[in-house]
Formats: C-alpha cells, structure tokens, sequence
C-alpha cells in the first residue's frame, strides 16, 4: 500500500477569516427536519422565509420564453438594460425619486446586495449598526469583512421599531454604515414614516451609508411602506435592497437588485462580474413580467398572509406560555416564550423532535432574540392549526 494511500488525512487549513463566517439557521433546521421526515416523523415546517405559492403563471410563461428566444448566455454583469430600465422606472415610481439604470445592479437574490456592498464599502476597524434581532446575514457580513458588528436592539415595546434615541448614542465617528429592515426579518416590525424621518434626522449630514433593505415592502399589512430614500438628501446616501423572491414568489429564480449612486453601483457590478459573473437572462426576462404584468396575484398572496397572519395570532396567544404581538408586514410571527421557562434554542429544538413543528429559535435572529421563537406563515391555514395544535399539546405536557 502506497504512502499516499496510508497517510491520515490533516486538519484542513482554513482560512481565518472563515471563523468570522455566520450561516443563516432556517435552512439548517430545513435538513434537520427533511431528516427526520425521511425517517417517518410528520414535520409542519414553519421555518424556513419562502412563500408556500408557486410563481404566478405570467411570469413563468415569460421565462418560458425567454428561453425559447435564446436568453441563455451571459449578461452583463449589473443586468440586462430592459431589466434595469424597469427596475428604475418602478422605483422611481413607488419611492417618489428619479432613479437612472445606471443606478440599478442585479444580482443572484438580494444576499450578493448585502455583501457586495460592505466589501466595497467598509474597511478593518469600520462600524456597521445592524437590527438585532434581524437577518442574521447582516452580522455574519460586517464580521467577515473584518468591520465591527454594532446592534441596535429591537425591543417588542415598541413594536420591534428601533429607539432612534439609541440610534443616536450608537453612532460614532467609525460608523460606515446603518442597516434598516421594513417591514422586518424575523418580527414583522414596520417603521413609521415618523422613524424613518427620525433616523435621518439623526444621521445629519454625516457621510454614513444606509442599506435600507425592503425585500418585504410589498408585503404589509397595516399602513404604508416608507423609505429613507425618499427623504431629501437621503437619496445619495442610501442603498436600496429589493427583489423578487418575496413579492413574486420567485425564490428560485434568484435574483434581487440593488439601487444606489452610480459610482458605487459601478463597483458593485464589478464585484458581480468577479464573484458571479451575471444573473441568469431568462430569469431577468421574467423579472421585467413580474414588475410589468398583472399583480393581482401579489394582492391575493398578501390577503392569504393577512388571514394566516390573524388565525396564528389569535390561536397562539391561548397557548401557555405564549403571546404575541400582530405583525405589520412580511410573513413572519415572533411570539414572546419567556413565560414557558425555556430557552429559545432548548425551545425550537425540543418542538422540532417531539412535536414536530419546525421553526426558529429567536437567537438564530443575535442574542437580542432570547426569549423569542420565530414562525413563518407561509403555509395553509391547515398546516399553521396542525402546528400549533400540536404545540398546545406539547406544552400541555412539558411545561
């Protein structure tokens, strides 16, 4: 036998910065639950962010297509122009700004938004404010990209809307940029036109960056979305996070967009064209239907969320230990579980082996999340009764 062959295998060399490296825990406790379901175990997933809808029929005939017109190849790396025309059009419509294609960069999901946008952006030493609880990406970014990861709390008080107060502490002469969320992952929080003037007002004119992530602006339930882009003099200094995946139900097609000044949107295709090369130009085809076409399946996804949104509250706040505040938008729950004496994580774990119910623990979200879980509604009505059923069961007998 060969040396080759009998040689232990050595501890992988992996780079250091890997250990600043986060990972997003929905699709975690997915392959745990799709484990147990392999081995006979009945599981209701409430887990995982994705709209239980397939993609309206408009635009998969237009990816059909564009498929069958030859939008197969590559693209330029910040989006084919009819696309980015639309994407400037639609903008400048909902947020009340004159927005170019040449602001526009599209990309594979929002996710290449966020990260693009701190690698070109912040440097070692740098300071990011960031929503916690919030998507867990934002942390898992600023900490690999070697900037410091500075949370604002977001407390059920106020219905998960950040103290602008503590905003205003939190910023220092290092801050590079401030990460907002409406409506909000994982809470449901929605910031007022109020707030949204508020953090403006506290930035001032300082040079700090805002990523105003609105991939759940069409989803919203009570009121109106607002975004700091549309503030006077906030334009310049925002970078705008959207997509399709919520809205349209387009999760797979995986392709969101990114709005901001054009000398950044220009660095930003350029990491595109080093990571990713482009996003797929048959998907792009279907993005321009979905933005142009009939929404009238937005409107129906959003009054199914509605009704699953006020059948969770109601059933689960007769649940011990539970309660929970109405979510204003997204399709998210974040039920308050400190009464149940339990942990977040002992919580979400216990109730995906013994009740299985699939959901999150609220630390999945920072530390900011203890004594939270989070449930997606984005599953029939049947499934959310089934799964709470089976959590007022479990309760019955564990707490």
């Amino acid at each position: 036998m060969s040396l080759l062959m009998t040689k232990t295998m050595t501890e992988l060399p992996l780079a250091r910065r890997m250990a600043r490296l986060g990972t997003e825990t929905a699709f975690e406790v997915l392959v745990r639950a799709r484990a147990l379901e392999a081995k006979g175990k009945d599981i209701v997933h409430l887990e995982i962010g994705e709209p239980d809808f397939d993609t309206p029929r408009n635009v998969v005939d237009a990816g059909i297509d564009a498929l069958n017109k030859g939008f197969t190849h590559y693209g330029p790396s910040a989006g084919l122009p009819i696309l980015r025309q639309t994407i400037a059009e639609e903008v400048s419509k909902t947020r009340g700004v004159k927005v170019t294609p040449e602001e526009v960069v599209v990309v594979p999901g929002g996710k290449p938004i966020i990260f693009f946008t701190m690698l070109a952006l912040a440097d070692e030493g740098d300071e990011i404010i960031y929503p916690n609880p919030g998507f867990p990406i934002y942390e898992s970014m600023i900490n690999f990209v070697g900037a410091k990861a500075v949370p604002i709390p977001l407390r059920e008080e106020r219905d998960f809307r950040l103290d602008v107060n503590e905003l205003k502490d939190l910023i220092t002469d290092r801050t590079k940029m401030i990460i907002i969320n409406s409506p909000q992952n994982p809470t449901g929080g929605v910031l007022t036109k109020q707030d949204i003037a508020d953090i403006a007002d506290a930035i001032g004119d300082r040079d700090i960056m805002v990523m105003s992530d609105e991939i759940y602006s069409r989803l919203i339930f009570e009121g109106q979305h607002h975004s700091i882009m549309s503030l006077p003099g906030m334009q310049e200094r925002t970078i705008l996070l959207d997509g399709f995946s919520k809205t349209w139900a387009m999760t797979g097609w995986r392709m969101g967009f990114g709005v901001m000044r054009a000398d950044l949107a220009a660095h930003i295709a350029r990491l595109a064209t080093n990571s990713v090369s482009c996003t797929a130009s048959f998907s792009q085809m279907a993005g321009v239907e979905a933005i142009k076409g009939d929404q009238s399946s937005v409107a129906a996804m959003n009054k199914a969320f509605l009704e699953r949104r006020d059948f969770f509250i109601k059933r689960v706040n007769q649940i011990k230990g539970f309660s929970c505040r109405s979510p204003h938008g997204a399709f998210y729950t974040f039920p308050n579980i400190t009464k149940t004496g339990w942990p977040s994580k002992k919580l979400a774990d216990a109730l995906l082996d013994e009740a299985g119910v699939a959901g999150l623990s609220g630390t999945a979200f920072g530390s900011f999340g203890e004594g939270y879980l989070r449930f997606s509604i984005a599953n029939s009505i049947e499934n959310i009764a089934k799964a709470l059923d089976r959590i007022d069961e479990w309760t019955k007998h564990r707490l």
